[in-house]
């Protein structure tokens, strides 16, 4: 059952509604949902409620109110009636967003307005509020942006060298975004190592289907490796990351393939799918490169040493490293993939510990590495637990 303060955290995608409600005292989640392919006659909804009871349904041709409804009506309206505020998931805020903010009807339009910046992951992120707002008119609501944790990047960080005009006319620059993994690991590491969070120096490492790096000093971004958009950084599950942007027209002429079509290619088509040919799940391409699959061993290989190289490029932003930091689906699970990126930081001195690293550094604090050297840690991220503690920071 709720606790005294539950908090409802709302991920809202294209197609897709996660929710969560968490206690942010105990650090506990109390129940969670996820409703998929909403829109289409395939729309299901799986719920695990107040007492660990799993419940799947089909919800045909659902929306997220749909969605949003089905789940409280099975967690119950009394129960429901608990929650003292809401917490959504927001991926852009572009410059207009430094931290959270108490969602009023005013930041509502600028959420809207940014969707140029996010056009997949803005409207549906603002629709999921206007649900909410609808069956919770008298509860708080809290935007958490993405992008918000590395709005203290300086200028010559988040700067590109194109013409000044495109910045001040469509505000072209780096954002990056895993700011709120980003952000909470790093506060996760803090404690693990025993400094304050204003002493400590972070690389961190956000690898999933997504991936993104950052360098962050005194709990503050200095840098990451993802852009304007999603896209640019490391390599994913199916987006390139770094690319020559000729590429767009070299592919142009050869194929004659529109700008968009291109585009989607480096987005849905491309990464560690394009690679192997075998699948954008590095669970799937490292198997296929242990039964001796060239393509899969190649993936993993550009994989982790584009990772190795980011991060090295990443320390420029650092004085001194406290630790690096792994978190994410394969951050958190691979111990083979972290060993291989450590095999490309010898210049870190750094030495994994093979018996820490095959489980995970469980029984060390998260510690993946021996005590010489630069310290790595896994730590699992918890983006909806982040979510929830900024939710009630602001309306405590």
């Amino acid at each position: 059952m709720p606790g005294p303060s539950p908090i409802l955290v709302i991920n809202s995608g294209s197609s897709t509604l996660k929710l969560s409600i968490l206690d942010p005292e105990k650090e506990t989640t109390l129940a969670s949902g996820f409703a998929e392919r909403l829109f289409t006659d395939g729309a299901t909804l799986k719920l695990v409620d107040w007492d660990g009871q799993k419940h799947e349904q089909a919800i045909r041709g659902a929306d997220h109110r749909d969605a949003l409804f089905g789940a409280l009506n099975i967690l119950g309206k009394g129960e429901t009636a608990q929650i003292k505020a809401i917490g959504h998931r927001i991926v852009h805020g572009g410059e207009d967003f430094h931290q959270p903010a108490l969602i009023t009807e005013s930041v509502l339009r600028r959420i809207e307005e940014l969707s140029e910046l996010a056009p997949l992951h803005n409207p549906a992120a603002a629709q999921g509020i206007r649900v909410a707002m609808e069956l919770f008119p008298d509860k708080p609501q809290v935007a958490v942006f993405d992008t918000a944790f590395h709005q203290t990047l300086p200028e010559y960080a988040f700067h590109y060298a194109i013409p000044f005009e495109y910045y001040e006319k469509y505000k072209v620059r780096r954002y990056g975004f895993h700011g709120t993994s980003h952000h909470y690991v790093s506060l996760q590491a803090a404690k693990r190592i025993g400094k304050p969070i204003e002493e400590t120096q972070f690389l961190s490492a956000h690898l999933g289907n997504g991936c993104s790096a950052a360098a962050i000093r005194g709990g503050k971004s200095l840098d990451t490796t993802m852009g304007l958009t999603p896209l640019e950084g490391l390599v994913m599950g199916t987006r390139s990351g770094d690319i020559d942007p000729s590429f767009h027209l070299f592919v142009q002429e050869k194929e004659g393939h529109s700008l968009d079509e291109i585009t989607q290619i480096l987005i849905c088509k491309s990464g560690l799918l394009g690679v192997s040919g075998v699948s954008q799940d590095m669970r799937s391409v490292a198997s296929a490169a242990s039964e001796g699959n060239k393509r899969a061993r190649l993936a993993v290989d550009v994989f982790c040493y584009r990772l190795a190289r980011s991060l090295l490029g990443l320390a420029a932003a650092l004085s001194s490293i406290d630790a690096i930091i792994f978190t994410g689906g394969i951050g958190e699970n691979s111990a083979a993939v972290r060993a291989q990126v450590f095999s490309h930081l010898s210049i870190l001195h750094a030495e994994i510990d093979k018996g820490l690293n095959e489980t995970h550094g469980k029984s060390a604090g998260g510690r993946i590495t021996g005590t010489s050297g630069v310290c790595a840690l896994v730590i699992p991220t918890n983006e909806e637990l982040m979510i929830a503690l900024e939710t009630i920071r602001l309306t405590a």
